[in-house]
């Protein structure tokens, strides 16, 4: 039977412990969540001299941002609606300026989180290949400054080590890492700024006013502004109920395979992705486990159920693992809006949020960190192309969310067949 905790929660390079929050507090800036959305803002806020505290229900990258497939993939979801408000560059602009941001933080605070370059989107079917090739013809126009080419059938099962794709595309300007050791390294190094995050605090409310205070059961901070970080775990706001779906993602951990073995597999050391909604992703960790992922129709935590579902997924691409050992199985919770464009905006003058990235969590969390410390700052042209594109809410989505995303996951599992 795999591990019940994740992979990541087992090799975390330092676990935190924050002390939760007591009494009255006061501070520039509020975030609540300690993900990588309210991390990102938290250290930007604080690199420019604010006085921010953090409250988290839990601990720092507890919800999907410590449990994620840990690729770092370019892009924001739903472009197509952004360009309504955007030019062409800034949306370029945007679509890296998560990676920039990561490679940064990276470098300068010395985050030991196995950071490296390498990613394949795989294709299935002609049209799959049509897309890359679209995406392959933008990164010429634009004197990419990475490698990357397109593969045919061959190049691609050189690459990944399966014959289960036509096509692919090869980018060595996306990559893939630890998610959990990113996110609490970013976390101490706001703290070393100055910033303060309180563990185990979860939120009742928000009372709103000219200086919002945020109230736990043992305290409150009062701030000139409040930043909601908490994706699809926030509940707190009643007016940010319903306009998105929690899909469920699930992972399961190798034992660490031999030389050999990965050679057979993943030969470039490589995260790959496919391009289905209902997809699976997969890469290899520091110490060369295999780490396979997918979504399912499934809201529970069983380590048996989801290494039952996941192995001949990953064996029906590797069938030369048969007999290996499932180490570690574990899921998370991302968000999902409707247009699949990520939702930034405020609940009042001085409270903002940022929520739903659509999968594509590890880069645009960061950029939305820096987009929120800007709107904090006063600038606000990035926030302004999100703010701008209205939500849609769906009644009862947030009573009804389990049933209304199995149905969901179900219409495109169908639509990925066609």
């Amino acid at each position: 039977m795999p591990h019940t905790g994740s992979y990541y929660a087992a090799t975390v390079n330092e676990k935190t412990d924050f002390a939760p929050l007591q009494g009255d507090q006061r501070a520039d800036v509020c975030v609540i969540g300690a993900g990588f959305t309210g991390i990102a803002t938290a250290l930007n806020l604080a690199e420019r001299g604010y006085n921010v505290h953090v409250v988290e229900a839990n601990k720092v990258g507890w919800g999907a941002s410590g449990r994620n497939g840990g690729q770092m993939i370019s892009g924001v979801a739903g472009e197509k609606h952004l360009s309504k408000n955007a030019d062409d560059d800034l949306l370029w602009d945007m679509r890296w300026r998560g990676h920039e941001i990561i490679r940064q933080r990276v470098e300068q605070y010395g985050i030991q989180c196995d950071l490296k370059y390498g990613y394949v989107d795989v294709a299935f079917k002609p049209r799959h290949m049509r897309d890359l090739e679209e995406d392959f013809e933008k990164l010429q126009k634009r004197n990419f400054p990475h490698e990357y080419r397109l593969l045919d059938k061959q190049a691609t099962r050189d690459a990944t080590g399966t014959d289960a794709y036509i096509g692919g595309m090869l980018n060595m300007g996306n990559g893939h890492l630890h998610p959990l050791n990113l996110c609490v390294g970013e976390a101490c190094a706001a703290v070393a700024r100055g910033a303060t995050i309180y563990e185990g605090s979860s939120v009742l409310r928000i009372d709103h006013g000219s200086k919002p205070a945020v109230i736990t059961q043992n305290g409150s901070v009062t701030a000139e502004h409040v930043v909601i970080a908490g994706n699809a775990y926030h509940f707190i706001e009643p007016r940010l109920r319903g306009i998105m779906f929690p899909v469920n993602s699930f992972i399961i951990a190798t034992e660490p395979l031999t030389d050999d073995q990965v050679a057979s597999v993943n030969p470039m050391d490589l995260a790959i992705c496919d391009p289905n909604f209902v997809l699976q992703y997969y890469r290899l960790s520091a110490d060369k486990r295999l780490l396979f992922g997918a979504r399912i129709n499934y809201f529970g935590d069983d380590p048996g159920f989801i290494e039952r579902h996941h192995k001949p997924l990953m064996l029906k691409l590797y069938p030369q693992l048969q007999g290996i050992k499932i180490d570690y199985a574990w899921g998370g919770t991302i968000g999902v809006p409707l247009n699949r464009v990520p939702q930034m905006g405020r609940v009042a003058p001085n409270v903002f949020y940022s929520q739903g990235y659509s999968g594509h969590g590890v880069n645009v969390t960061h950029l939305a960190g820096e987009i929120m410390a800007d709107t904090v700052a006063g600038t606000m042209e990035r926030f302004d192309v999100f703010a701008s594109i209205k939500p849609t809410r769906f009644p009862g989505a947030h009573t009804f969310r389990k049933p209304l995303v199995a149905l969901g996951v179900l219409y495109h599992q169908i639509r990925d067949k066609l």
